[in-house]
C-alpha cells in the first residue's frame, strides 16, 4: 500500500509508479469516484468519442480505395487471424 501526503493546499501528488500502473501519461486526466463509505476509486479517464468524431479520421492518409467486398474480405481474414498482402490498384 502506498501512502501519499496531503499538502497545506489540500493537494496530493501521485507517484510515477501509480501513474504508470493506471496507464496515465502527461496531460491525461483521471477520474475519482467518491464512495459513500469514505473511500474513493481512481482510474484513468478514457475519452469517449462519437461516430461523428471517428468519421474522417483516416481521410487523406491513403490513395487506395477499397470496395465493400474487399473491406468485408479483409475483416473476415482479420477475424481468422490471417494477414493479407497489400495490393496496389
Amino acid at each position: 500500500m502506498l501512502t501519499l501526503t496531503v499538502t497545506a493546499r489540500g493537494q496530493v501528488t501521485l507517484r510515477k509508479e501509480v501513474l504508470q500502473h493506471l496507464g496515465i501519461g502527461p496531460g491525461e486526466k483521471i477520474e475519482l469516484d467518491l464512495l459513500p463509505d469514505g473511500r474513493g476509486v481512481i482510474r484513468a479517464a478514457r475519452q469517449t468519442g462519437t461516430m461523428a468524431d471517428f468519421i474522417g479520421l483516416l481521410a487523406g492518409r491513403t490513395n487506395k480505395v477499397a470496395t465493400l467486398e474487399e473491406m468485408a474480405a479483409a475483416a473476415a481474414e482479420g477475424w481468422a487471424g490471417k494477414e493479407k498482402e497489400p495490393t496496389e490498384r
